[in-house]
């Protein structure tokens, strides 16, 4: 398919589609009550940005599971942090988790389906984890018909349109493929079209043209009863690519898929964010109150804003916290430094100390160095990836074990997760909603030595220049 290099108007790319088809969270929320639980296995934990009042975990034992599927929840998470494991240690992770829930399941005696939840921009261990995903279920005589992918991310921009994924720019709609995110070090790719990407990505083991193609005529024409007639052709795994561009075709999608399910269909699915919220049959939901946040905030008078992310927009968020915030401490971890084990643990226990001291009078940023350190070899840059987050975890950890901030804000999945699970010890949690609209999404521990500290989760690539800005001033005490 020839796509073009540059950004469209939005108009051109969305002009001949057809009229929205309307369907109620309620109507979504009422046809699946009952439905087999939704356990979304998210590769990094910005994933629960769209939702609220949701269990996360970022533990799998069989206790742990059982919490969640005892919750009264149509859907919860299970942080695995897999985008920033080798391809061997993040399918060994899918297996342990796949096999610990249908322990939980038969224990609570609650049925389940796998959700897989994948970066909007695409990038992430596809079809590493649902290739093991589907052999886990195989094994426990679930074996998937076929794998339904939906990266759409409707707040952050990321569409599909025709089978073309789409991300909003200031300019316009750009091909995914033509954005920097397609050269990720680690999971670059050069596809826009997802038939042509889903070959690409199984090198030519699904090619292009036995992919299903669910289009918006099928989701606003057709309907539910078109689009789960079609998803029922699938077989031995096949791979279906849907279109969206609003919440009303993901609602269309999760109606579809209950008919389908219930005409004994048995699909695995790799979504991105905005899925989630239409298959749990809630509406996007506005941003958390000033009350709510109030009620929310730790007993402290500043936050600590932990940065990894190195993509452009979190630099230029950076840029902007640092030029229109009156009192702002900042430190920096030198990524050379880190990797150098002669000057790495001085280096740690310095910045966090003078981090912590901070915090007494200024909210407080600690960031790694803007320099991306990277490899010839991807495996060797999510090595240098993880020292690098391993670096920064240690530094928060040491920071809020001398003092408890107001909040804590982490930028980057890959480091929102490990300061989630290492740094603050959070085992189980609430996402209770957003800060900004479907893009910040707020954590509540449930136990442990972070509860009550509000803890954000703020992917890299999402957001406008004022977006953390934003966050820091919504999450200050007001004077």
């Amino acid at each position: 398919m020839s796509l073009p290099r540059h950004a469209l108007p939005e108009s051109e790319v969305l002009g001949d589609v057809p009229p929205v088809r309307k369907v109620a969270p309620a109507e979504v929320a009422e046809r699946l009550a009952g439905a087999p639980r939704l356990a979304v296995l998210d590769d990094d934990p910005t994933g629960t940005q769209t939702v609220k009042d949701v269990p996360v975990l970022t533990s799998w034992t069989v206790d742990d599971l059982r919490w969640a599927l005892r919750q009264d929840s149509p859907a919860f998470f299970v942080l695995t942090n897999t985008r920033s494991l080798s391809p061997r240690d993040a399918a060994t992770r899918n297996r342990e988790v796949v096999r610990a829930l249908h322990e939980a399941s038969r224990a609570e005696d609650v049925p389940y389906v796998v959700a897989s939840r994948g970066d909007s921009t695409l990038r992430g261990h596809f079809p590493l984890e649902t290739d093991v995903l589907a052999e886990e279920l195989a094994s426990v005589g679930a074996a998937p018909d076929g794998v339904v992918l939906v990266p759409a991310y409707i707040e952050a921009g990321r569409l599909t349109v025709d089978s073309v994924h789409w991300m909003r720019t200031a300019d316009g709609l750009l091909p995914v493929g033509e954005s920097e995110f397609a050269r990720d070090a680690t999971f670059g790719y050069t596809s826009s079209a997802l038939p042509d990407w889903v070959e690409e990505k199984t090198q030519g083991r699904v090619p292009a043209d036995k992919v299903l193609r669910i289009t918006l005529t099928d989701l606003r024409t057709g309907g539910p009863s078109r689009v789960a007639d079609r998803l029922r052709t699938l077989r031995d795994g096949a791979v279906a690519v849907v279109d969206a561009v609003c919440d009303d075709d993901l609602r269309v999608l999760a109606l579809a898929l209950a008919e389908a399910e219930r005409h004994g269909s048995r699909l695995l699915h790799r979504v991105g964010p905005s899925f989630v919220r239409a298959r749990a049959g809630q509406p996007a939901h506005p941003p958390l109150t000033g009350a709510e946040l109030a009620s929310l905030r730790a007993p402290a008078p500043h936050g600590l804003i932990v940065i990894g992310s190195h993509v452009s927009l979190t630099t230029r968020q950076l840029t902007h916290l640092r030029e229109n915030t009156e009192h702002l401490a900042e430190y920096e971890l030198d990524v050379a430094r880190l990797l150098d084990p002669t000057t790495r643990d001085t280096h740690v226990r310095e910045t966090a100390d003078a981090a912590a001291e901070s915090l007494r009078t200024a909210d407080t940023v600690v960031r790694t160095s803007r320099a991306v350190v990277t490899a010839a070899d991807p495996d060797e840059s999510l090595a240098i990836s993880r020292a690098v987050s391993a670096a920064l975890v240690e530094t928060v950890r040491l920071i809020t074990a001398a003092r408890r901030p107001a909040y804590v804000i982490a930028k980057g999945g890959i480091t929102s997760s490990d300061t989630a699970t290492h740094g603050l010890h959070i085992r189980r949690a609430w996402a209770r909603g957003t800060l900004l609209p479907g893009i910040v999404s707020l954590w509540q521990p449930t136990a442990g030595p972070t509860t009550g500290t509000p803890y954000i989760v703020f992917a890299g690539n999402v957001g406008t220049t004022t977006a953390l800005t934003e966050a820091v001033t919504l999450l200050s005490p007001t004077p």
